[in-house]
């Protein structure tokens, strides 16, 4: 009887940890629906993301953000989708950079990333403090001096995921003429 008490209780634990393990955030894959979140942008304007996907498709990037300095590989992939900015306007495409970090300073060392570039009045700048989105996507990077997985994803308008790329390196960033070239796949004229 007491064998059949413990093998039960052995049976009970590793079904608790199975159902806890499912419970666990991952990232959105293609074809499932992106998590809302609702993040504020510079001006404290709160966004939502499934008010925003409702209006077209989004393009969603997530930055490394704050890992202690400014990412110059972010710079160049944040260049690099600006100067693409009026072909994402003619995409009908929102975009929205997520700046994820530790809440303490956060908004001042956003503030100190967009300076001196000229945003584009379709893309939206958000910050992510303590890393509330980042953990409902499962995209938090706990190595030391590191913040997230650079990610890219497409939204359609009802939020469903239609491409996603992160990368668990600092480079392999997704360029915005490939996010072009897949919103024009996904969205014909």
């Amino acid at each position: 009887m007491h064998i059949l008490n413990l093998f039960r209780s052995i049976l009970c634990t590793i079904a608790f940890a199975t159902s806890t393990a499912l419970l666990i955030a991952a990232p959105p894959k293609i074809g499932a629906t992106a998590p809302d979140f609702s993040l504020q942008t510079l001006n404290d304007q709160t966004i939502t993301l499934s008010t925003l996907t409702s209006n077209g498709p989004v393009v969603l990037l997530v930055l490394r953000g704050w890992p202690g300095y400014q990412c110059p590989l972010c710079t160049a992939q944040v260049r690099d989708y600006i100067s693409s900015g009026s072909a994402f306007e003619k995409a009908g495409a929102l975009v929205i950079m997520v700046y994820p970090g530790p809440a303490d300073n956060l908004k001042a060392h956003a503030t100190e990333f967009i300076n001196n570039k000229n945003w584009p009045k379709e893309f939206l700048f958000v910050t992510d403090p303590d890393y509330k989105m980042l953990n409902s996507y499962d995209l938090k990077w706990n190595a030391p001096g590191e913040t997230s997985y650079p990610s890219t994803f497409i939204l359609d308008r009802k939020g469903i995921v239609r491409f996603a790329k992160i990368s668990h390196t600092h480079g392999d960033r997704t360029k915005a003429a490939d996010v072009l070239a897949k919103i024009k796949e996904l969205v014909p004229n």
